[in-house]
């Protein structure tokens, strides 16, 4: 059998799958990565670790899966988070600093106050906000001896890097649209944002299309040396890409540590509403855009829960908070401020509204509701930026899986989602394209390959009361009147 590895390297475990050439996922494996919180509002990764993580993944899935004949391997990757290296020994120059680290708000908010706003947002589609990567780079900079031969990353380039045995150095076009150092238009890194955020973008890789050849394996366990890699893309696009979300109006929401809502654009639309713009992906030099929200914190804040409530695990707090009726206290989960479409690195995380007769299920049901209202408020703005329909919409991630979790997000945007089989949305889409790639089929096969899916309607609910709740809660939390963005 021939077969494409996907590995799907995340913020908190790195995964690979084994995709054939039916499409069909014939082997799984995964490994954890680690996370540290060094101070307040800091998140970072070790980069050699992260990569140990996705050849342990590589070495489960290969025991775990058929013989197979690997084709060509693809890489779906958490976005936003960078690292460097040094370009002669490949030695890490510093942490990954997490797309979810607030390290450098102070140089944003420095950056805005100067009058840069607007423009990073014009030529990036990105706000001036710590969770995008080019602040990042500059802090990594700050801290590098001089006299190192550096080089910049996004984790796909990472992994490259690592995957080539040093010989490559290249990203893909959705990975750099979220560096906020590419021209969206212009399709190229920016000797104007460089000097922005201070950074040189020599230090930055080859940018290619999101199906392309991006070198040679070396060194990778269990894979034959030269097995080319013939995908690279962020892991919310993958997702949008392996679900078929061709259509103008079509989306995904996919549900980890945090969440990404993203729609796919006739053309390039300005952002606006507290929502992104970016490139879904390029296939032939050609990119396709997308409407993007990131929410922060969306399904970390339920082993949080679970441990307060001394619950056994997720699934127990899930299972309780189905006991409780909506409408209950309103929770904002800002551990790290909140992303889109607010983009405030100063909200805290708080309950609002308990009182005597607050029941533990009400708790537990008002923390799992947070996740479908930062949803439903993402989906508000972009409604009202595109004047589009809605058209279908994918869920994937792990919490996707849950009925009762998907329903309220059904119940809430009042629109039926699709929930899919394989949680593995990621793997598939870059594993398609490295399909591409590889002429295993064309753009009409990859829309036509088989996917489980399940569709949930939705069922009526007070929805003026449940956001009444929800919006008491966001000006509680960011100390001034919110509302959700479209309402």
């Amino acid at each position: 059998m021939r077969a494409i590895l996907a590995i799907d390297q995340g913020t908190t475990n790195s995964k690979a799958v084994l995709v054939s050439e039916k499409g069909e996922i014939v082997g799984r494996g995964s490994a954890p990565v680690g996370i540290s919180y060094p101070k307040p509002g800091w998140v970072e990764q070790d980069p050699r670790r992260l990569y140990a993580s996705v050849c342990e993944a590589v070495d489960a899935c290969l025991k775990a899966g058929p013989d197979v004949v690997i084709e060509a391997v693809a890489i779906s990757n958490q976005r936003e988070s960078v690292t460097a290296w040094d370009a002669d020994t490949g030695e890490a120059l510093g942490p990954v600093v997490s797309w979810q680290c607030r390290r450098t708000a102070p140089d944003c908010e420095a950056l805005i106050a100067e009058g840069h706003l607007d423009r990073v947002q014009a030529l990036t589609g990105l706000p001036l906000d710590p969770m995008f990567p080019g602040s990042k780079f500059r802090w990594l900079l700050d801290r590098i001896p001089a006299g190192r031969s550096v080089r910049l990353g996004t984790i796909d380039s990472w992994l490259v890097h690592c995957l080539t045995g040093g010989r490559r150095h290249a990203c893909d076009a959705s990975n750099a649209a979220r560096s906020q150092l590419f021209d969206l238009r212009e399709q190229r890194w920016s000797e104007e944002l460089g000097e922005i955020f201070g950074v040189d973008i020599a230090l930055l890789p080859e940018v290619l299309d999101s199906s392309a050849d991006f070198g040679r394996t070396l060194g990778l366990p269990g894979v034959p040396d030269g097995t080319p890699i013939m995908a690279a893309i962020g892991d919310s696009h993958a997702a949008l890409f392996g679900h078929g979300a061709f259509k103008p109006g079509d989306g995904k929401v996919t549900f980890g540590t945090g969440s990404s809502v993203m729609t796919t654009l006739a053309r390039f639309i300005p952002p606006r509403n507290g929502v992104t713009t970016t490139i879904a992906w390029r296939i032939g030099g050609r990119p396709t855009f997308a409407f993007e929200g990131n929410i922060l914190v969306c399904a970390a804040s339920l082993p949080w829960m679970a441990d307060i409530l001394g619950l056994a695990d997720v699934a127990a707090l899930v299972e309780l908070a189905a006991s409780a009726e909506p409408g209950g206290p309103g929770f904002v989960p800002a551990f790290v401020g909140l992303g889109a479409p607010y983009w405030n690195s100063d909200a805290r995380a708080l309950f609002s509204q308990i009182n005597f007769n607050t029941t533990r299920a009400q708790m537990a049901r008002s923390v799992t509701d947070s996740i479908a209202f930062q949803v439903h408020d993402v989906i508000a703005a972009m409604r009202t930026q595109s004047g589009g329909a809605l058209g279908a919409l994918y869920v994937d991630g792990g919490p996707s899986q849950n009925r009762f979790l998907m329903q309220c997000v059904a119940n809430l945007i009042d629109h039926p989602v699709i929930q899919c089989e394989a949680p593995e949305a990621s793997a598939l889409g870059a594993a398609y394209l490295a399909g591409l790639s590889l002429g295993l089929w064309s753009d009409l096969d990859v829309a036509e390959l088989p996917r489980n899916t399940q569709t949930i309607e939705p069922q009526p609910v007070d929805r003026a009361v449940l956001l009444d709740t929800w919006n008491d809660a966001l000006a509680r939390s960011t100390s001034r009147e919110t509302t959700a963005k479209g309402e």
